[in-house]
């Protein structure tokens, strides 16, 4: 089951531990999606803010 993250801050460290961030992106917001070994974490932004949280992800990033 996958769990929502609300704080940006500790999204962006959880990418260190993840496999790949994938990047859906849809009419009102984006969703940033880390597949770590062991779970699966969701972050919902707005088009804007996804661009400058993407560039600060230490994984690597695939376009849904």
């Amino acid at each position: 089951m996958p769990t929502e993250i609300k704080d940006v801050e500790k999204f962006v460290e959880l990418s260190a531990k993840a496999e790949y961030c994938a990047v859906k992106r849809l009419k009102e917001n984006v969703k940033l999606k880390l597949r770590t070994p062991k779970q699966l974490y969701t972050l919902k932004v707005e088009p804007l803010k996804a661009d400058e949280i993407i560039k600060k992800l230490k994984c690597a990033i695939e376009e849904v």
